[in-house]
């Protein structure tokens, strides 16, 4: 099973790096960089401290394991969100781009915790050890993702048969994963980050590599949904039922809502549009595989850890699929309000009138 959750956690990292686009996050970076930067971390730090809050007998290691597990989102939970005109395309775009980018880059921080956790974890040379893995396997990615974008342009014939150019995609994803894994790199940094260099080094990226790569991730995302089902009946739950109620209830009405306000202070948002991004942020399919790893390794409390993760995971899932739709309708009515109310009356037009 561990290796079925690696490759869905392989071709998902891939995916979310090759599908961040290198336009939208050149014209659109503030309220992603400040979503990533200053939001990601409050997160992380809340999540943190409400879970060794509630449950003593998580280790602050194991309670920021958790945070890190829950700190990603999933726009796929809310698909009608991201693709819904009537809500504003920043707004779009910021969901679709953070939601891309944390999944990569909550993985350190997870392999980071998890570490520490471990029986005998040391925070100084594990944290330097994680962090050169990460590095090395960045570079690997950056290098293995510019060749093959870079490449594509000038294979046999002008260019690689259609039919096979997702295989080549995902090849080279693979190809960054197995040759960092192989040396001293973290393969999953470098699948990631493979997918983001090939797709900024390709100055559009061909529909067979978006399709083939979506059909792939989201057969592996099928499986890793049924593996979760399976284990959150398999495991239950076992504590306090009210601590658990509590944490749900902070980790997604607390958490990233107050983080998301709090890095959007002074931006150009209107605070509507502010409100629908702090609120849209779901638990998907990374959290789901992060917390696949915390249960299977030697983690003390891992089966508690995940535990907590999957009742929040499936929560986040149904409160915020039960409110894509009615969100969208309430942002769409706000703008029209906000619009209306910028409009120039007929009163601020008799002066122009007159004059002429």
């Amino acid at each position: 099973m561990v290796d079925v959750i690696e490759i869905a956690l392989i071709l998902t990292l891939f995916s979310d790096g090759l599908f961040v686009e290198r336009e939208l996050l050149r014209l659109q970076w503030g309220p992603v960089t400040r979503a990533i930067v200053v939001a990601m971390p409050i997160t992380l730090g809340v999540l943190a401290l409400i879970g060794h809050t509630l449950f003593t007998s998580l280790s602050w290691a194991e309670a920021f394991l958790l945070a890190a597990v829950l700190t990603p989102t999933d726009p796929v939970v809310t698909s009608s969100v991201v693709t819904a005109q009537r809500v504003p395309a920043i707004v779009r775009h910021t969901l679709n781009l953070e939601s891309g980018l944390n999944d990569g880059l909550a993985l350190p921080f997870v392999l980071f915790f998890l570490v520490l956790a471990q029986p005998g974890g040391d925070a100084g040379g594990e944290g330097l050890r994680v962090l050169g893995e990460a590095a090395f396997g960045a570079v690997v990615g950056l290098v293995i993702g510019i060749i093959g974008g870079r490449l594509h342009h000038y294979l046999p014939g002008g260019g690689i048969t259609r039919r096979y150019e997702g295989i080549y995609a995902i090849g080279f994803g693979l190809a960054a994963f197995g040759l960092a894994d192989v040396t001293i790199g973290n393969g999953l940094i470098a699948a990631f980050v493979a997918g983001i260099a090939m797709g900024a080094a390709e100055h559009e990226i061909p529909n067979a590599f978006v399709e083939f790569a979506e059909n792939v991730s989201a057969i592996s995302q099928v499986i890793t949904f049924f593996i979760f089902g399976a284990l959150i009946v398999a495991t239950g739950y076992h504590g306090d039922i009210w601590r658990l109620v509590i944490f749900i209830a902070l980790a997604l009405l607390l958490a990233r809502p107050l983080a998301i306000m709090i890095s959007l202070v002074r931006s150009r948002l209107p605070r509507p549009q502010k409100a629908f991004i702090a609120w849209f942020g779901p638990k998907g399919v990374a959290s789901m595989l992060f917390a696949l790893f915390v249960l299977k390794s030697t983690v003390e409390q891992g089966e508690l850890i995940f535990d907590i993760a999957a009742f929040t995971i499936l929560c986040s899932i149904v409160a915020h699929g039960l409110t894509d739709t009615v969100g969208a309708s309430w942002i769409e009515r706000q703008m029209a309000r906000r619009s209306e109310a910028e409009e120039p009356g007929p009163q601020d037009e008799v002066p122009g009138q007159m004059l002429s």
